[in-house]
């Protein structure tokens, strides 16, 4: 099951934590990995060696999905790499910062929907000719928890920008059947050691976080990776418009 022999995929944000998880997984399943990277060339060559050492092809390719021309920059060299498309895994995006309300700036918000929504909508966009060309294409975005609780203190905007990106997905993936593309969002919560929680969370909060989960602790990235590559699967075929929620719980329901 999930084999991925012969598929093509391009995984942003995959230069450590959960993307990595997810470039990695994809390739031990078969496919050939573009690794995309914002500022970690060298945790990207890492994941870019690992792969390598799988017997798929990748490469790693620099590029910040807030610039529209570097975004299809991106996407051409990824699609001249490989000669084809056919996984897209939006992961990248940021919290940037724990910010009340009534300290936001015009700017911070702009930036945090900026980095996350419409960094995903970009990519998209870019990559949906090879996409099509494919004729089973697959997106996954990455949506989170904050999406369906509002997020931590200080993360409105971020939990705002998560939830539009469950709207995009629903909205795309009716769009988008059409063409053979399925269109899923993956919501993690609590992933632990991911650089995200290590940079916005102090340790005793995370060690509580964990504690309160129904399962009683934290995820894994290779938890999340292993939704990712079941929805990238011939598999999941028939799986479109839905947000699966990693999360140990948590979520209201």
């Amino acid at each position: 099951m999930f084999d991925l022999t012969g598929r093509y995929a391009l995984v942003t944000g995959a230069g450590h934590g959960i993307g990595a998880a997810i470039a990695l997984a994809l390739a031990e399943h078969g496919a050939d990995v573009v690794v995309h990277h914002g500022h970690s060339a060298e945790r990207a060559a890492g994941v870019v060696a690992r792969i390598a050492g799988l017997g798929q092809r990748a490469t790693a390719v620099q590029a910040d999905v807030t610039d529209t021309a570097q975004v299809d920059r991106l996407v051409a060299a990824a699609t001249e790499h490989l000669g084809g498309l056919d996984i897209l895994v939006c992961n990248a995006g940021h919290l940037v910062g724990r910010v009340p309300i009534g300290e936001m700036s015009d700017e911070h918000f702009a930036q945090v929907t900026d980095v996350n929504l419409t960094a995903t909508f970009r990519t998209i966009r870019a990559a949906l000719p090879a996409l099509r060309t494919s004729g089973s294409g697959r997106i996954i975005t990455m949506a989170s928890l904050a999406a369906h609780n509002g997020g931590g203190p200080g993360a409105v905007a971020y939990a705002a920008a998560k939830a539009g990106i469950i709207g995009l997905t629903k909205g795309l993936a009716k769009e988008l059947a059409p063409d053979g593309i399925t269109v899923n969002a993956l919501a993690p919560g609590f992933i632990d050691g991911t650089d995200f929680h290590a940079t916005f969370s102090t340790a005793a909060r995370r060690e509580a976080t964990a504690a309160a989960l129904p399962v009683g602790r934290g995820g894994t990235p290779a938890e999340v990776a292993a939704a990712a590559v079941y929805l990238a699967s011939t598999e999941a075929a028939f799986v479109t418009g839905t947000t699966l929620d990693i999360d140990g719980g948590a979520a209201p329901r």
